[in-house]
């Protein structure tokens, strides 16, 4: 397992939160390595505008290459951030999309793979962030195992998210699910799954296709 911590604070509640998951996940038997996303080297989206046409990866020079690879050799992976200006935190929103238009549209390499997400919010705009995680998995092709509640962990003043008493039965009950998944996955075909096209360009273009010859 690999998560991703798009917090701006590397030891801030995010942090926390994912360390449980640590615990919970090595009980399980799976091992969860984290990135922290303050601590790498990311640039944001640039203006070379070209990411519409472009059909190689993104040549910008930072980690977030790396960090993709990294992502493609696990069996799962878990989106971890907090709100922030009632959205997701800017640290998360850019690799979301220097990951995603840069690199995973091509192949979506993060197909079949089981995805958890987890939010800290303090009371506002969890739904939306929550959602944005899960649809950004989807979009992947990844797995998403329903849990109950989403994995969200209310926060205020100094107050641990992890004294959230039901928010902490989510998580756990998200990271449980999460790791049977990835323990019966492994004794699976998963190219059974396959839908044929690498991505969503390559399905629509073969949609034109078959269009034009009717």
């Amino acid at each position: 397992m690999l998560a991703v911590n798009g917090s701006e604070r590397a030891d801030g509640d995010t942090a926390q939160v994912l360390g449980h998951c640590t615990g919970r996940f090595a009980a399980n038997g799976v091992a969860l390595e984290i990135v922290t996303l303050a601590k790498v080297s990311m640039s944001p989206c640039g203006p070379c505008g070209d990411c519409n046409t472009r059909m190689e990866r993104c040549l910008v020079d930072d980690d977030v290459r790396s960090i993709v690879d990294r992502l493609e050799r696990v069996d799962g992976v878990i989106y971890a951030t907090p709100v922030h200006g009632f959205g997701t935190a800017s640290l998360m929103q850019t690799f979301l999309e220097r990951a995603g238009v840069g690199h995973l549209r091509f192949r979506r390499p993060l197909a079949n793979k089981v995805g958890g997400a987890v939010v800290v919010a303090r009371r506002y705009a969890h739904d939306a962030v929550i959602a944005q995680l899960t649809q950004n998995m989807l979009l992947n092709r990844m797995i998403v195992p329903g849990s109950g509640f989403p994995a969200v962990l209310r926060t205020e003043n100094d107050r641990s998210p992890l004294a959230d008493a039901e928010g902490l039965v989510a998580l756990n009950a998200m990271v449980d699910r999460v790791s049977n998944l990835i323990h019966l996955l492994r004794s699976v075909d998963l190219r059974q799954l396959e839908s044929g096209t690498r991505n969503e360009r390559e399905a629509l273009a073969a949609r034109q296709q078959v269009s034009a010859l009717r």
